[in-house]
């Protein structure tokens, strides 16, 4: 772990490390020895950190291109073992029979290849710059290099990036320049991990180089409890800031700083003294603030509606289908219509390695029989009538190097299962009208909300391609079974709510919610709050607020479980003497009488006119 603190010098590193290879039993006559990792193993090396070296190319090496296409320079970014996994650059300056030590899989550590910048770099956790001659073996001397360690928001050292070539590279340009990079694509793994829910706070010592990516980043919570913080804000608060608070920081309460206008620049001061200039960033899911909820009622805001980790059932299949999609093991949801299976299923790819790579979703149900094949496998062009003249990849090819997702696998055609059983069990597309066959490297999702033990049975599907989709079934449970329906309705309140609608639900709504069989699941229930928003304006969702067909569907769940409580709701609906009681009882208040009965004010009105009232 990465703590500020003394480093040792330049010359002491370099001695260490040739003492270091010494001890490995190296000379400077020795040949370097990269390994040679099987090709598996290097497939595999490159899936375990596919977001890693996406990170590094879309989202860090764009910023520094103009100064890298003016330098004749190589960048190496390898994982935390010394193994190369990727390369930008000019490759044009090694030596051929140093190429092998430039290719994915081929290890720097200092073992087989001395004192080099990687392996050096990994061995003392901090940034160094190698010249030609402080390579301990000859065979290296070729080139110069500056390479700096990658730590992860937890700050484990997970790579090492590495800037080289054969000319002469300025030590302080180029160790600063790879520095820079690496605290970049440190701030973007921080960023990846926590931006949707916390607040961030960026600070520098100038108002110029606030935007710069060495400035210090904290992520913190509403409580002010620290989250995570890049090495920069360690160094400029000169402590580490792991689970720290922002109030033993700065001199501000927590209020001060919730309180300032995003984007903003402000003056801070630290605890230390030092005055910083910061800017305020808030979470992109707004944090909630109700009013009407009892605070017994609340729960914590889900990151995604379908994965609310309070649901033990969906917090299994969550874990256990992330686990098993990593390890290429094809996944079968499986749940009633509206539980959030299509949900689920993204959550599942924005967690994977493959959450850069396109998610490509086929409705089986949706496509009409006629067209499933050629939209799925593509076709060549005039393969048939209507046919595209450029002809199509299908979906099945667009989602290569990502993941597949057959919604409602049920209900494909038998002779689309037989070409869909070919395809993956080969790993290769043949487009319609075409004799070519296109290699594909998908992960695969199915989701159906039927019985395909059933359909296997009456030779609607195919056995075979049963156990081909099902390596494990993921069930999620619906809706009225859930154990955080309180957690989930404030979360689809605060995705569908205005910002001045903050007033929360009404207590008895609450109530309602929990006791209802909610037979369309989360898509009821996402139906319900946008209609109940519409109707509250700014004011406490009521029971005024909902839907007639919640009631209906209320009063058919109670028949169900509360017999009588039903009995007594419809007794007093249906029976006048009654119904007048209460309403004088309610001193003629509807709203208040519509609440007591627990249907809509329309409803009570409606029961009033039919009673002759």
């Amino acid at each position: 772990m990465a703590t500020p603190g003394a480093s040792p010098s330049h010359d002491t590193i370099i001695q260490d490390s040739w003492a270091r290879c010494r001890e490995f039993g190296l000379d400077h006559q020795s040949r370097p020895s990269f390994g040679r990792l099987p090709e598996q193993q290097v497939s595999q090396l490159l899936e375990r950190h596919h977001s890693l070296v996406q990170t590094t190319h879309q989202q860090v090496l764009p910023f520094y291109e103009n100064i890298l296409s003016n330098s004749n320079c190589l960048i190496l970014l390898a994982d935390q073992q010394g193994q190369v996994l990727n390369s930008w650059g000019n490759k044009r300056f090694v030596e051929p029979d140093q190429q092998p030590g430039f290719v994915a899989g081929a290890s720097w550590l200092e073992q087989g290849a001395g004192t080099n910048a990687i392996g050096t770099a990994l061995a003392c956790e901090q940034a160094v710059h190698i010249e030609h001659d402080e390579h301990f073996l000859k065979a290296n001397r070729f080139m110069t290099g500056s390479a700096a360690p990658i730590f992860d928001a937890s700050r484990r050292m997970i790579a090492v990036l590495d800037v080289s070539s054969d000319s002469f590279l300025p030590p302080s340009h180029t160790l600063g320049m790879v520095k820079m990079m690496s605290q970049t694509i440190e701030n973007r793994l921080i960023l990846d991990q926590f931006q949707d829910g916390y607040f961030q706070l960026i600070f520098n010592t100038g108002l110029n180089n606030l935007d710069s990516q060495w400035a210090g980043l904290l992520v913190f919570d509403e409580s002010g409890r620290v989250l995570c913080a890049n090495r920069r804000a360690d160094n400029l608060l000169g402590v580490s800031l792991l689970n720290a608070h922002i109030e033993n920081l700065f001199k501000a309460p927590i209020e001060h700083l919730l309180d300032q206008v995003e984007g903003q620049p402000f003056p801070l001061q630290a605890l230390g003294h030092n005055r910083f200039h910061c800017v305020l960033k808030r979470p992109k899911a707004p944090v909630l603030k109700l009013r009407a909820v009892p605070v017994t009622a609340r729960a914590s805001v889900p990151t995604s509606v379908a994965l609310c980790a309070a649901d033990e059932r969906v917090e299994k299949a969550a874990r256990q289908g992330q686990r098993l999609l990593e390890k290429n093991v094809p996944l079968l949801v499986l749940g009633e219509t509206g539980v959030g299976k299509e949900v689920f299923v993204k959550a599942l790819h924005r967690a994977s390695s493959r959450a850069d790579q396109p998610l490509v979703a086929v409705n089986c149900a949706a496509i009409p029989s006629e067209l499933v094949e050629a939209e799925l496998f593509g076709y060549e062009k005039g393969a048939f009538t209507g046919a595209h003249h450029k002809g199509s990849i299908g979906l099945i090819r667009k989602a290569d190097k990502g993941t597949l997702f057959l919604d409602e696998i049920g209900d494909m055609p038998l002779a689309v299962q037989a070409r869909l059983l070919r395809v993956l069990q080969e790993r290769c597309v043949q487009p319609v009208g075409s004799s070519e066959l296109y290699p594909v490297d998908i992960r695969v999702i199915s989701a159906t909300h039927c019985s395909l033990r059933e359909h296997v049975q009456n030779g609607r599907f195919r056995q075979d391609l049963y156990y081909r989709i099902s390596g494990l079934n993921l069930e999620l449970p619906p809706l009225r079974e859930r154990s955080d329906k309180a957690g989930l309705v404030l979360a689809i309140w605060e995705q569908h709510r205005e910002p001045q609608q903050t007033a929360g639900f009404e207590p008895q709504v609450m109530e309602l919610f929990e006791r209802h069989p909610w037979p369309g699941n989360l898509r009821q229930l996402s139906n319900v709050i946008q209609v109940a928003l519409a109707l509250a304006d700014d004011q406490p969702i009521s029971t005024e607020h909902l839907p007639e067909d919640f009631f209906a569907d209320l009063a058919i769940g109670c028949e169900s479980v509360e017999p009588e409580t039903a009995f007594n709701r419809k007794a007093a609906l249906d029976t006048p003497e009654e119904l007048n009681e209460l309403l004088q009882a309610a001193g003629g208040n509807i709203s208040q009488l519509a609440k007591q009965l627990g249907v809509s004010r329309n409803t009570l009105y409606k029961r009033l006119r039919e009673q002759g009232f």
